[in-house]
């Protein structure tokens, strides 16, 4: 299978020349009289039949110099899409007095979404065929998918153009009528239904910022220009939710300013004209999230506790933390992940030297215990738990060896009974795989835990091959997870490792803190330093090693390429936040002012010097670089195409190497890529084929 040229022979490229953008020097200047030039601002213009001009020379370009690939390229696109089970089921959940599932027929590039009521015997009812709503758009994506307590109405949003801007709309699901309340720049996830099956709140989006900003409240068969709006967020530093908390008693809008304050708002689902109420005025500082049970609230809450703890509060008395009461304390070495709340049972998702941990607590006699799950590198998680009153924990579980699996767990008998594991067409054994957790040491002296799969008969030699994967940003954990069309790389002698670098939250909540704002550098040299560790333990070489990162991810790609350039043979930038002083300046483009606590304010001097002394476009130099291949969505609502089109074409300038840099934008879609299965095959299989080509694998 695997056809590899000599260690000194390059790839061939064809030899055509890429092209060259325009240069028209553009100052761009901050509150406190610091100034750049940007030679490239001009591609920001989405409108300019120059920048499409551009972008699509770009394509041809990549094009060109794939094109003897393109065999390969359908070879891994058949292989990744053959292990798929094209007409596949997922576990169905009871709500309420119906089973929910959703299924894929062959050759369907969307989900149907069905149920059944009373029974899984019982007659399959379609809810939505997404495949039917999505058909004739080049791109679709339904959310929200909300259910009215009387199960005869289902709220949902719509997508067709990859801006996250949904247009509501209400179906009948006893008469199969989709109502003309359509209401368009909706958030997509939050819909939610009063108790009196006919008032809906939905959150509107600013259609500058891009965030969602107010609450309104509509009333089936009224002209939605007569709707009500309840609540509107002031500060755009906020991010907003709606939904019905488990419980159904409450309609909660959640304003979450990340890493730094949160506040809910509360309403009685049975009194939806009245007035939402604080549960606690936000504080700088204070992250909190509730969860309703009978006459309290349990509260996950930082207060006093930068790992999170757990507190108690009655109905009422929410506003006053002297009435709060302690049930899990703060513990130096767990950070509290999340909570499940079921009327005899609570479970919490917490997270130990970078796992996830399952704790079971009887609401009652206060007995716990823990999910045992036996392995060196997973991601275990609670799954869909619609249903209060339930002894029985659906969650997930997964590893770089162990396919997603759910489980029905049952947390009296502590019995977990495997419902499905996903099938991979063809075959497949983890046992000739393995995966391993090591740790390398930063330069700081932190240790990084690293998350590694390969399949048996892999030396350590250091002349294989291995794909390197990290994102660090937001507090978000990448987990190890299987993956079908990682197969790909590791039946032609791959290693693929996960980098849990500070950013994320692996290791606590400091994990996080030290990865972001004035410590943002400590993520870029920890992903450095885990690949200088994998080399040095011989996984890999510099000629042999490809880094890959997306979005806050492709950032990280941006910083590595300028800071350590010879250590990567080519690194690969999905979606790319890389000019970060000149995005995070202009508050007029959508998401920029809610990331100021993560990034911070580059129009305080102090955040500007520190961003620009990492942002990657500003710090293009005349030097060697990798072999590039960077991608963008034209119509990308959390990272402008104009951000990767600028860095490639500064690179293009700047660049002492021959090595080959391509810019690939995906004309039709956003953040996300591609829409349906299949499609974002085609993604993965062009970026294999990019690195097979220079790793000289043919086959």
């Amino acid at each position: 299978m695997k056809e590899k040229e000599t260690e000194t022979s390059a790839p061939h490229f064809p030899d055509v020349k890429p092209p060259i953008a325009e240069v028209k020097a553009f100052e761009v200047k901050a509150k406190h009289g610091a100034s750049r030039t940007d030679n490239y601002y001009w591609l920001n213009k989405r409108e300019d039949p120059n920048v499409i001009k551009y972008l699509e020379a770009e394509n041809a370009y990549t094009d060109t110099m794939m094109a003897d690939t393109k065999v390969l390229q359908d070879k891994l696109f058949e292989e990744i899409k053959g292990r798929i089970k094209e007409d596949d089921e997922s576990v169905p959940y009871k709500d309420g007095n119906y089973y929910y599932y959703t299924r894929f027929e062959k050759g369907g590039e969307y989900p149907i979404y069905c149920r059944k009521k009373g029974s899984l015997s019982a007659p399959e009812e379609v809810i939505i065929n997404a495949n039917e709503r999505g058909h004739g758009h080049n791109y679709y994506s339904l959310g929200g998918l909300e259910v009215s307590d009387n199960e005869e109405l289902i709220a949902f949003g719509e997508d067709t153009v990859s801006r996250r801007n949904y247009i509501l709309r209400v179906k009948n699901l006893k008469t199969g009528e989709i109502y003309p309340d359509a209401i368009p720049n909706t958030e997509g996830g939050s819909y939610a239904w009063a108790a009196d099956n006919k008032t809906l709140f939905y959150i509107i989006r600013h259609q500058q910022t891009l965030l969602g900003y107010q609450v309104w409240r509509h009333v089936l068969g009224t002209d939605p220009k007569t709707d009500v709006k309840v609540y509107e967020e002031k500060d755009d530093q906020f991010y907003m939710g709606l939904y019905r908390m488990k419980s159904k008693k409450y309609i909660a809008i959640a304003c979450d300013h990340n890493g730094v304050s949160t506040e809910y708002r509360l309403l009685d689902a049975s009194k939806p004209t009245g007035e939402f109420t604080v549960f606690l005025t936000r504080e700088h500082g204070h992250e909190y999230n509730i969860e309703h049970y009978k006459d309290k609230f349990y509260v996950r809450t930082n207060w006093q506790a930068e790992n999170f703890r757990l507190m108690e509060v009655p109905e009422g008395k929410t506003a006053d933390k002297s009435a709060w009461k302690e049930v899990i304390p703060h513990r130096a070495d767990v950070y509290l992940d999340g909570l499940e709340v079921f009327v005899n049972h609570l479970v919490l998702q917490e997270r130990k030297e970078g796992l996830i941990n399952i704790r079971v607590i009887n609401q009652k006699s206060k007995a716990e215990h823990y999910i045992n799950f036996g392995e060196p590198a997973y991601t275990a998680y609670t799954s869909t738990n619609p249903d209060f009153n339930t002894d029985v924990l659906r969650y997930g579980y997964t590893s770089m060896t162990t396919p997603p699996s759910t489980f029905d767990y049952n947390m009296d008998t502590k019995e977990a009974k495997l419902m499905k594991q996903q099938e991979v067409v063809g075959g497949y054994n983890k046992e000739e795989y393995v995966t391993e957790r090591v740790y390398a040491t930063a330069r700081d002296g932190v240790k990084i835990p690293i998350s590694i799969v390969y399949k048996k008969g892999f030396e350590k030699n250091g002349q294989a091959p291995l794909y390197q994967y990290s994102y660090g940003s937001y507090g978000y954990s990448t987990d190890p997870t299987f993956s079908v069309a990682r197969l790909s790389l590791l039946n032609r002698g791959f290693a693929f490792a996960i980098c849990h670098i500070r950013g994320g939250q692996e290791m606590g909540r400091q994990w996080y803190d030290n990865g972001k704002m004035l410590k943002k550098k400590n993520t870029f040299t920890d992903f450095i330093d885990c690949s200088e560790f994998l080399i040095k333990e011989k996984y890999t070489s510099t000629s042999h090693l490809y880094a890959n990162g997306g979005s806050a991810g492709g950032l990280l790609m941006g910083a590595v390429a300028n800071m350590a350039p010879d250590k990567y043979n080519a690194i690969i930038a999905d979606v790319p936040f890389v000019d970060v002083v000149t995005t995070m300046l202009d508050e007029s483009i959508p998401l920029t002012t809610g990331e100021y606590e993560e990034w911070g304010n580059p129009n305080e001097k102090e955040y500007y010097d520190y961003m620009l002394s990492y942002s990657p476009y500003d710090n293009v130099e005349k030097k060697a670089y990798p072999n590039m291949l960077v991608t963008t969505g034209l119509h990308d609502s959390q990272v402008q195409y104009w951000e990767p089109a600028k860095w490639v074409a500064k690179l293009r300038t700047l660049k002492t190497d021959n090595h080959v840099l391509l810019l690939k934008t995906n004309m039709e879609a956003g953040h996300g890529g591609a829409s349906g299965r299949f499609k974002a095959i085609k993604e993965t299989a062009f970026k294999y084929a990019f690195i097979f080509k220079l790793e000289g694998i043919k086959d």
